[in-house]
């Protein structure tokens, strides 16, 4: 029974063979589109960086008016942060499901795997607590009760009966998520940073530019 076998054609003047010189022409190609390939889609930016300026909005704000830092403008310092929190709530609903559809890149393969770790338990845990946190302020503001206005364009429904104790206590809960945010924010920003400058890679860039 005859028998067919199959060899690469070797180049006469290196012996490199066919199949290796196709390999080394791909190798750019690969290359390109791997780059062309953004980690962070256009519409994962978008999400990022108007949740980045909302939350960088919402820490200030929520500390001045829980200590009536607001003066005059306490009343409407209120009714801001309780604006810009309702707006929070469809934005990170949104991000997460798009997240869940269109998953970013791996980071780089050189990333330490303890760094792997921090960075994914940091995002998650922002995740969690950037979708608790306007709810129980708005659980906690419905049982003062209080309302929930949008903007000087109408208000949020009240989501709880009247209870003022159980509104203080939420109100409390809710100062507690607030400093957590802010240190997780702090650890994001900083692990951001220490990549740019000092490990050098693109891990902040892929969110600038993809």
């Amino acid at each position: 029974m005859p028998t067919r076998i199959t060899t690469a054609v070797m180049h006469k003047d290196t012996g490199r063979s066919a199949v290796a010189d196709d390999f080394l022409h791909a190798a750019p190609a690969r290359a390109a589109n791997a780059l062309a390939t953004p980690a962070y889609t256009a519409p994962a930016r978008a999400l990022h960086w108007i949740t980045a300026v909302l939350i960088l909005f919402m820490i200030p704000t929520g500390f001045m008016a829980a200590n009536e830092w607001g003066g005059s403008l306490q009343d409407s310092l209120y009714d801001l942060h309780k604006s810009v929190g309702a707006v929070i709530i469809p934005i990170v609903m949104v991000r997460l499901a798009y997240r869940w559809r269109h998953p970013p890149l791996p980071l780089p393969a050189d990333v330490p795997p303890l760094q792997r770790l921090v960075a994914e338990a940091t995002h998650w845990a922002l995740y969690a607590l950037l979708a608790l946190q306007p709810l129980i302020g708005w659980i906690a503001t419905s049982a003062y009760p209080a309302p929930v206005p949008l903007f000087g364009w109408g208000t949020l429904p009240p989501i709880w009966p009247a209870d003022r104790a159980l509104s203080e206590q939420l109100f409390s809960v809710h100062q507690l998520v607030g400093i957590a945010i802010a240190c997780l924010v702090t650890a994001h920003i900083a692990g951001a940073l220490y990549h740019h400058f000092v490990r050098k890679d693109r891990v902040l860039m892929r969110m600038i530019s993809g």
